[in-house]
């Protein structure tokens, strides 16, 4: 399957697919996602977990922004950068929750190039 969104990825993420092809900037964020280690992921989540808790308590309008995930997610942003925690966000929110991260960081990646990525489960 191909996706070039957030909310693509999430649905593909959520419903199993067994490969999945990452297009454009949401690759480079992808990248950046997989690429955090184990305890830094643990401190990410959490932050972007409250982020994605109060958007869905009161949805934002069109999307996740940098600076709203600056705002919300100071230590993703550390960890993550702006950019690829409001990706985060998106993914999660788009999908309910942060589980979806979760799943998303347990497919095997290859990348390609830069705007794109081959994600397999393993």
């Amino acid at each position: 399957m191909v996706v070039r969104t957030e909310q693509e990825l999430a649905k593909a993420i959520e419903g199993g697919m067994n490969s999945i092809e990452i297009h454009g900037d949401l690759a480079r964020h992808t990248i950046g996602i997989k690429a955090t280690g184990q305890v830094a992921w643990l401190v990410a989540i959490g932050a972007i977990g409250v982020a994605v808790a109060s958007l869905m308590v009161s949805p934002a309008t069109a999307g996740v922004s940098a600076g709203f995930a600056a705002a919300s997610a100071a230590g993703a942003v550390g960890i993550l950068g702006a950019a690829t925690t409001a990706t985060a966000i998106s993914i999660a929110v788009a999908a309910g929750g942060v589980g979806v991260l979760n799943r998303l960081r347990d497919y095997d990646m290859e990348k390609i190039s830069d705007t794109h990525v081959k994600l397999t489960k393993s």
